[in-house]
């Protein structure tokens, strides 16, 4: 079984479930919105949502997608910065008992986390971010011997911010002979990182994971053409269109698929589980068609939960449909 390492921003999710908007005017936070918050304001939320019950959940892009790679089989690891306290803790101890080879390393700050308040009868999302060690993560962490030994490296876009980082990072990566992908993660990303971006995939990345927003960002054209554009520069281009299901090329060959049947729910997570998916896939040699099928099918498991994390049955169900598709493609 070929094997994948991650990189990226190592948040734990912090979801608590509310009766009503008090605690959200309380920290000035509009309803649906994405904030970021410094340390202080970070610590209050967090001992007010202690007190109505909240959930944990290890969390980041690439984590979510490393520990369903790990699920899948694939022998996975993670790079990530937290602080020496309590969330840091949590964070590698639920990764590792996902299967997840950890490298954590130890910034001067708090652990990241992402405080999720989920309210009204549609749970309605809205998040507050401190980002804490994951951000002090710099290029001089970095050892040539954590990229040795691993078929893929993973890219969480987030990172691109920190271009030093991401410039070793994947230089180490080619060197140890990786295939390297990168979810592209935010339209606000790639907008404000362009330049580097283009370069980045241009000299390095092989596989590319973008929504129809970050794809418009990047190439400037609508969704079937910056489909084209992104192929053009890299190995397999991928760009998910939602509920419409996904576009991927390599080279001429082109496949549109379906998104595949579920009763959603919470669409957050669904990107990371669809790049585990297609990551797995590719890993067995499966087609290009084939891997976004296995992409598809995962997440559409991830939308039928509440958070990033697939519960046991509807995992089952993912396998077993897998299964049937891989032995369909060996006939």
């Amino acid at each position: 079984m070929k094997s994948i390492l991650g990189i990226g921003n190592a948040l734990t999710d912090i979801l608590a479930v509310l009766k009503d908007d008090s605690l959200l005017k309380k920290y000035h936070l509009p309803k649906g919105s994405m904030q970021h918050v410094d340390m202080e304001t970070g610590d209050k939320i967090w001992s007010a949502l202690k007190e109505v019950g909240v959930k944990y959940v290890a969390g980041g892009s690439a984590a979510n997608t490393i520990t369903c790679t790990s699920i899948f089989g694939m022998p996975s690891a993670y790079i990530g910065k937290i602080g020496n306290d309590e969330l840091g803790s949590l964070f590698t101890s639920t990764m590792e008992q996902y299967g997840v080879k950890t490298t954590m390393l130890y910034g001067s700050k708090s652990s990241g986390r992402c405080m999720v308040f989920i309210t009204g009868s549609n749970a309605e999302r809205t998040f507050a971010d401190y980002m804490g060690s994951a951000l002090e993560m710099t290029s001089a962490d970095l050892k040539q011997e954590y990229f040795e030994g691993y078929d893929y490296f993973h890219i969480e876009g987030y990172l691109v911010q920190n271009q030093e980082l991401i410039t070793t990072a994947v230089q180490m990566a080619k060197k140890a002979n990786c295939i390297i992908s990168i979810d592209m993660a935010s339209y606000n990303v790639v907008e404000s990182n362009d330049a580097f971006l283009h370069n980045l995939v241009d000299k390095y990345v092989d596989i590319v994971f973008a929504n129809e927003t970050e794809a418009k960002a990047y190439t400037k054209l609508p969704a079937r053409e910056a489909l084209d554009k992104l192929a053009e520069q890299c190995s397999i281009a991928i760009v998910k269109v939602g509920k419409d299901g996904s576009m991927v090329k390599a080279g001429e060959e082109y496949h549109y698929i379906q998104a595949y049947p579920a009763k959603p729910i919470d669409a957050t997570g669904a990107g990371d589980t669809y790049a585990a998916g297609f990551l797995y896939a590719h890993s067995l040699g499966l087609g290009l068609k084939e891997c976004g099928e296995v992409g598809s099918i995962i997440a559409a498991k991830v939308v039928e939960v509440i958070g990033t994390k697939i519960d046991v049955p509807r995992w089952k169900e993912a396998k077993a449909e897998i299964k049937k598709l891989i032995a369909t493609h060996k006939q």
